[in-house]
């Protein structure tokens, strides 16, 4: 007796199968479809102490659904729309780290070995909604996870940056400039955060990994341009709308 699974009676969706999300390659021939999107706290020191946080603590991990990304194209400027519940959206400029080969208690030493790219990226932030959040020991998610809350450039394949790991990083907001330091800051290092990733979840095909923003995080309102770049990297441009 064969049962309701049966390769030979194929299942059939109730509903439209969810669309992968994509986001554009250097190039403009290509996409990197995205699998996960991990989120590191904390690490650079000036913003751990604008954060009211200080040292090399432990690394620690959030995350935002894939469908967050608001891909912006080699080139182009993109809109976010100004998301409801919050009157304290916030900008945090980050080097964002597309894997390319997945795996499980991956070493420090190999940890470079699984990046396809590198990307500009924003984690936008409602710093109202997540305050409150913190401040009643709940989760956060609600400040870090919602539509469009990951802007992300086009990436670029990591043989085409090989000084990115001391980088100039730096966003301007309507021409003035907002956040600035250089990714050789990090306290932890790209490899050192795949690995310690690598240890929780077991890392695939397609993750990105947004790895902590410059001090230097603020409240943008509707009308802001945000101009995010890193050396060597597509630029970010976006718009509040």
């Amino acid at each position: 007796m064969r049962g309701p699974y049966s390769e030979e009676k194929p299942l059939k969706d109730v509903i439209p199968a969810p669309q992968v999300p994509r986001v554009p390659v250097t190039g403009g021939a290509s996409v990197f479809p995205v699998h996960r999107i991990y989120c590191v706290g904390r690490n650079y020191v000036e913003h751990a102490i604008e954060m009211g946080h200080s040292g090399r603590e432990p690394p620690f991990f959030f995350m935002k659904p894939a469908d967050a990304v608001l891909p912006v194209g080699e080139g182009d400027a993109g809109a976010m729309p100004y998301p409801p519940l919050t009157a304290n959206l916030h900008h945090e400029l980050e080097l964002v780290v597309a894997i390319g080969k997945g795996g499980r208690d991956i070493a420090p030493a190999d940890a470079l070995d699984h990046v396809w790219g590198y990307a500009v990226g924003l984690d936008m932030t409602r710093r109202d909604l997540q305050n409150d959040m913190k401040k009643q020991g709940r989760p956060w998610c609600i400040g870090k996870g919602f539509e469009a809350s990951a802007p992300i450039g086009a990436i670029t394949p990591a043989a085409a940056v090989p000084g990115i790991h001391d980088a100039a990083i730096e966003l301007w907001v309507n021409g003035q400039p907002r956040q600035g330091s250089r990714t050789g800051k990090l306290i932890w290092s790209v490899a050192e955060v795949i690995s310690h990733l690598s240890a929780a979840w077991t890392l695939a095909p397609g993750d990105l990994i947004y790895s902590g923003t410059p001090e230097g995080v603020a409240a943008v309102v509707r009308g802001d341009l945000l101009e995010a770049r890193i050396e060597g990297l597509s630029p970010l441009k976006l718009s509040i709308v």
